[in-house]
């Protein structure tokens, strides 16, 4: 069954963004739409949100340096770690659990330690890396994006991002435990 399963992923991995970019194409031609002038009218306005939503972004890392420089890290890790360790996730990885909602390039750190120490092809490195893959970045998200064309009522947003993120990483273990057999 996991051989399968294995199998099955590897396809959809190697088709999914050919796939996806075929039919993009295919269907902005269909719809007679200059697929590369709009391309290129997108990427403008992406400079232009990048220039408007630095503020935002220095605050955000400045917020999550406080976090980490606190102590808080270590104290929210040890308060979780029974939880995680029910579910059978390592406690190692706990921190880029609690990390990711907050910050793409710290969770990064995070991931990056955690392979140098335990190696990218132990589950603790696999795990963290499917983590990374399987949550989005909640609090910055909100933060920036948001802040950048001034929405003040984030509303369902964050209830809705951090359920989507305990539910991306719930899946990541489950995965990870079905496919790496531990």
């Amino acid at each position: 069954m996991a051989d399968l399963f294995k199998t099955l992923i590897t396809v959809v991995s190697l088709v999914a963004i050919p796939l996806l970019l075929l039919t993009f194409l295919g269907w902005g031609i269909v719809k007679k739409v200059r697929v590369y002038e709009v391309f290129v009218e997108g990427a403008k306005d992406g400079f232009t949100t990048a220039v408007r939503i630095i503020p935002y972004l220095v605050a955000m890392l400045f917020a999550i340096g406080i976090f980490r420089a606190s102590g808080a890290m270590e104290v929210l890790s040890a308060i979780l770690a029974p939880v995680t360790n029910l579910i059978g996730m390592p406690a190692e990885t706990l921190p880029m659990a609690l990390m990711r909602p907050l910050s793409g390039s710290g969770s990064l750190g995070i991931m990056t330690e955690l392979m140098k120490v335990h190696g990218p092809d132990s589950f603790i490195g696999i795990l963290a890396s499917t983590m990374y893959g399987s949550t989005e970045t909640t609090f910055y998200v909100l933060a920036v994006y948001f802040g950048a064309v001034q929405i003040k009522n984030t509303r369902h947003a964050l209830p809705a991002g951090l359920i989507a993120d305990v539910f991306g990483m719930l899946g990541a273990v489950v995965i990870c435990r079905i496919l790496f057999g531990i």
